[in-house]
C-alpha cells in the first residue's frame, strides 16, 4: 500500500507539472536538455 501511495504522489506531481500548459513542459524540457549538454561537456572536456 505504501508504494500504491508513493507512486500517486509522482502522478500528482506529473499532473502540475502538465496543468502548467505547453509553455512549462517545454521550458522544463529544455532545462533538462541544458543540464544533459552540460555535464556530456564536461565529461568530453575533463582532462586528468
Amino acid at each position: 500500500m505504501k508504494m500504491n501511495s508513493g507512486g500517486s504522489i509522482g502522478g500528482s506531481k506529473r499532473r502540475l507539472s502538465s496543468s502548467r500548459g505547453l509553455g512549462g513542459a517545454v521550458r522544463e524540457q529544455r532545462a533538462r536538455l541544458y543540464i544533459i549538454r552540460r555535464c556530456v561537456i564536461m565529461l568530453l572536456c575533463w582532462h586528468d
